[in-house]
This record gives structure tokens, C-alpha cells and sequence, in this order.
């Protein structure tokens, strides 16, 4: 039988007061993380173990998962320290372009890195390890517009001096994802020239975004985790994919910067496709209930200069419990983070996520999926939503657009040999072959509105 004593106990056996229990209580938290984290001690290949244990099918005892799990939390935990440095030069550079620039940091979350890990590419089987993952560790900044945030990127960033090995670049902004994921991505190995060698080659990854951006990536995580899709990871329904390629394509226009292939050039059909899924998904009405539904709990109306936040999502119960620790409780956040992963391993019901923030206003300007805060996102939606009406009433309806047979100074022949091909969509028109062709209509009484040659 285990024999638990506790902090309480140890009181009362040893007859120590309050202020010596505290300091007994940093001391042993202190030397159990300093066990926990000691990376010279940590095996790679043990490490790699533990997370093929977690994501593959096979049975595994209680006990094998948790040492599993404790095992990633290490790792996690050990990429903290480079984490810190890389955010604190991250937040000291982008204030000096711009003074409203919002920057915070996280550790990936247990089950993202699951996902990531099971993730299959063209099909292949994954090949990805734990400890080659690139985005353990990641600090962001959103600064106020597309301008400034390239101002850092090229000043700090791109020919900056950091000493830092840079070992891997993406520019989401030029050359967006196909999912409408938009943003700057590096990726740097950790070089201690101050005795803390112990981290090298540790990897952070530093990103830089716009608000427009930030507004979208947190509108499609809340939208991931209150539908149990992942949009994120290009999965999930189908029209809620268009949806928010669509609006990242606007996005972009706003921006003046490349759109996503496969979305309007136009801006008036651009706009009129996102009113039509707009439409059909309620977007605006679900996420105003969200925000509306979720309720907030947290321990530290009456502290100061909390710095670390674990933030804990129940969508069941419809809450969120926010717990709150300065900067010399890092430690102490650490093993909570890890406790509550643990606890709701394999739920997809609740969420849980240690960040950093200055105040709880940053917080939850940088993690507004966490609040289920959509204001931001919704008003620029509605500004797009409201720039363009419908010609029509038949417009604003589902339509088909039919590619057949087209003859030119002829209207396509819809009975065509062999049938032609039907296509339900929102779109205003169809580029076919250098011509542009309107329907509307029903698939059995096409009319054509137009034909240009």
C-alpha cells in the first residue's frame, strides 16, 4: 500500500510554521522538476518510444501510458528555458516597430503533438519522431498590420544577428497554405553562449502575423473545437474548409498580399461566395453563442503580475477554468500543465494549454479561441458580408453550374453525349477553356444568363 504524506502532515509532524512549510514546499517542487527536466537524462530514443506507445493502436496499461505520457511532458517541459529566451528578444523587438505588437508563447499541447505525429503525407506511412518535431516550443507575435509585420520579419528576422542557427523558413504570407493558413514560420536550434549548454540544439519555433491573420487561425480553432473537426489540419467538412479559404482569400485582398489558388480573383464573387456559405453554415450565429455559452473561472482576481496561465476547456460543461502563476512559479505551472493532460488524456470533450502573457488582457488578445472570443473575427466578416447584395433573389439560392458541350456563338448543349457533368456550388461563374459562362437555375431548367466570347 502507497503512503502518501502530505504538505499539511509534515506540518504538524515536524512542528514547522507556515512561512518554513512554504519554503519546504519550493524546495521540494524545485528538486522534483530538476529531476523531471534534467535533459542530460533524457533519452531520445526513450522519448521517442513513449510517443509511438501513445499513438499507436495497441493495448497498454495504465501504468505504461502515464510513464508515456510523463515522458513527452519532459520533453516538452525541457524546451522552456530556450522558449523564454527566444520570446522575451521576440517581444523586445517587435515593440520597437510597433508599440501595440501582442506577443505570447506556448508549449504544443499533448494531443496536437499526437496528431502531428500520427499525420499521413500522400498517403505514406508516418515516419515523423518526437524529438524532430519542429514546433515543441513555439513564440508568436501578431503585430498591427501586414506592414509592420514584415518590417520585423526582414529587420529582426531576415537579417537579423541572432546567434541562433536558423535551420528551417516558411513564408505562409507569400506562398499561403492551401487551407488558407497564412503566416511566418522559422524555426531555430537553441546555442547557449551563458552555461546553459545543457539546451542546445533544442528547437523554437518564432512566428510573425498580422491581426488579420491571427483573427482567422483562432476563428478556425474555435470552430475546430466546438464542431470536433480538424480544419487546421486541412480535415473536417467540406464547406467549412471553403468557408474559411474564402475569407482568407478576402483577408489577403485587404492585405494586398497573394490569395489562395483556387479562390475567386474577383472581389465581388469573392465576397458573394463567403455571404453564400456564410449562409448556409450560420457562422455568425453559432460563434456568437459560443461566446455567449462559454463561462470563465479564474483564481486570481486579487494577484499581480501573473505571468504563466493554464487555461482548461470543458465544452461539456461549457467553461473555462483559468489558473494563474507568476514568473518564479514556472516550476509549479510545469507540473500542473503535465497533471492535466494526464487527466484528460484521450477526451476530445476538453482542452488544456499552458501559455504565457503579460496581463490577462494580452492573454486574451494572443488565445481568444480559448475564450471562444469571435467579436473581432465576426466584424470584419461583416464588413465583407455587407459590401456586395445579391442581383437577385435566385442568386442568393443554391445553383448549379453544368460543364457540357460549348459551341462557340451557341448555348451549350445540355443533352450532350456522354451526359454532362453537374456540379452543386456557390460560385458566380466557371472559367472554361478562356470562356466565362452564368447559369442559374435548376439542374432540370437551366437558364442561361450569359456568354462571353
Amino acid at each position: 500500500m502507497d503512503h502518501i504524506i502530505t504538505f499539511r502532515a509534515i506540518r504538524y509532524l515536524f512542528l514547522i510554521n507556515t512561512a518554513q512549510l512554504d519554503i519546504f514546499k519550493r524546495i521540494m517542487i524545485e528538486y522534483m522538476v530538476m529531476k523531471q527536466l534534467d535533459i542530460i537524462n533524457l533519452s531520445k530514443s526513450k522519448i521517442n518510444n513513449s510517443a509511438i506507445i501513445l499513438c499507436d493502436d495497441k493495448h497498454h496499461s495504465e501504468e505504461e501510458i502515464n510513464n508515456a505520457l510523463e515522458q513527452v511532458s519532459n520533453w516538452k517541459g525541457a524546451h522552456n528555458y530556450p522558449l523564454n529566451v527566444f520570446k522575451k528578444r521576440l517581444k523586445r523587438v517587435s515593440e520597437k516597430i510597433d508599440k501595440n505588437a501582442l506577443s505570447a508563447q506556448r508549449l504544443k499541447r499533448v494531443s496536437s503533438i499526437l496528431k502531428k505525429l500520427k499525420r499521413r503525407y500522400n498517403n505514406n506511412k508516418p515516419t515523423m519522431k518526437l524529438t524532430q518535431m519542429q514546433d515543441i516550443a513555439g513564440c508568436r507575435v501578431v503585430m498591427s498590420n501586414i506592414k509592420l509585420a514584415t518590417e520585423l520579419y526582414k529587420k529582426y528576422y531576415l537579417n537579423g544577428d541572432l546567434k541562433h542557427k536558423k535551420v528551417n523558413e516558411k513564408n505562409y504570407i507569400l506562398y499561403p497554405k492551401q487551407d488558407g493558413y497564412r503566416s511566418i514560420h522559422i524555426i531555430y536550434k537553441y546555442k547557449s553562449d551563458k552555461g546553459k549548454d545543457k539546451y542546445n540544439d533544442l528547437l523554437v519555433e518564432v512566428q510573425i502575423r498580422s491581426k488579420l491573420q491571427h483573427l482567422w487561425a483562432t476563428a478556425v480553432e474555435t470552430v475546430d473545437f466546438f464542431t470536433r473537426q480538424a480544419i487546421k489540419s486541412n480535415q473536417g467538412e467540406e464547406n467549412w474548409k471553403i468557408f474559411f479559404k474564402l475569407v482568407s482569400s478576402a483577408f489577403a485582398k485587404l492585405e494586398n498580399t497573394p490569395i489562395i489558388s483556387g479562390t475567386p480573383e474577383n472581389e465581388k464573387e469573392l465576397y458573394l461566395q463567403i455571404k453564400q456559405k456564410e449562409q448556409e453554415l450560420q457562422v455568425i450565429k453559432k460563434m456568437k453563442h459560443w461566446t455567449e455559452s462559454i463561462k470563465s473561472f479564474d483564481n486570481f482576481k486579487n494577484k499581480k503580475n501573473m505571468y504563466f496561465y493554464l487555461l482548461e476547456l470543458d465544452t461539456i460543461l461549457e467553461r473555462l477554468n483559468i489558473t494563474a502563476f507568476n514568473k518564479k512559479q514556472e516550476k509549479e505551472a510545469l507540473i500542473a500543465y503535465s497533471k492535466a493532460e494526464k487527466k484528460i488524456y484521450n477526451r476530445k470533450e476538453y482542452d488544456v494549454v499552458l501559455v504565457s502573457a503579460d496581463n490577462i488582457q494580452d492573454l486574451k488578445k494572443a488565445y481568444p479561441n480559448y475564450f471562444l472570443d469571435t467579436k473581432e473575427f465576426i466584424k470584419y466578416l461583416e464588413i465583407i458580408l455587407n459590401k456586395y447584395k445579391w442581383n437577385n433573389e435566385k442568386e442568393a439560392n443554391k445553383f448549379h453550374i453544368v460543364v457540357g458541350l460549348v459551341v462557340k456563338g451557341k448555348s451549350p448543349w445540355w443533352d450532350s453525349n456522354p451526359r454532362p457533368v453537374v456540379y452543386e456550388t456557390t460560385a458566380l461563374s466557371l472559367e472554361l477553356q478562356g470562356l466565362t459562362i452564368y447559369y442559374i437555375g435548376k439542374q432540370k431548367d437551366l437558364k442561361v444568363l450569359g456568354y462571353l466570347f
